[in-house]
């Protein structure tokens, strides 16, 4: 009966260890987890000035649970399904795009799993033949490192109340 307490506390013992990070993690690199994340966030842009509808689906988690709010109040799109369909109207409606990000801010969590960002993007297009401009759009999300890399979870583009002002 000793040997089975004994055993017991043993293995009570590592279990607690080990799934609670008592015992030491492995180190992540968060220089290489970083620019891979840049690199998502690159190809983002990529593919949105490209209308490249195969590498949006690349960068996006195909899970069903997902989710994408947009700049329009309505706009919350759950799955890569309505994900993908919005962006392929988006497509439809737009041309010439040109995308620039600045003050990018990225943060990967101690198990190296998750990340999240915050950029602004200066998104200029063409909408029915006339010159249109987001300057300051507030681009934010959530990242899980997946088997096939960094992809994107949960996004949220804002317009700031001030456009353009201090831009």
């Amino acid at each position: 009966m000793k040997k089975l307490s004994l055993y017991t506390i043993f293995v009570s013992t590592m279990v607690l260890l080990f799934s609670c990070g008592g015992m030491r993690k492995n180190q992540v690199n968060l220089a290489k987890e970083t620019i891979a994340i840049e690199q998502v966030l690159e190809k983002y842009i990529i593919a949105n000035e490209t209308q490249d509808i195969e590498l949006i689906e690349h960068i996006w988690s195909p899970k069903p649970d997902i989710i994408l709010n947009g700049t329009d109040s309505h706009e919350r799109l759950v799955g890569w399904t309505n994900i993908r369909n919005a962006v392929k109207s988006q497509f439809a409606q737009i041309e010439d795009t040109y995308i620039a990000a600045s003050d990018q801010f990225i943060k990967i969590s101690d198990d190296g799993c998750t990340a999240w960002f915050a950029e602004s993007l200066n998104y200029n297009f063409m909408y029915d033949g006339e010159a249109q401009k987001y300057q300051g759009l507030r681009f934010t999300g959530v990242l899980s490192k997946e088997n096939d890399g960094w992809k994107i979870v949960q996004a949220h583009l804002s317009v700031p109340a001030s456009v353009g002002v201090g831009n």
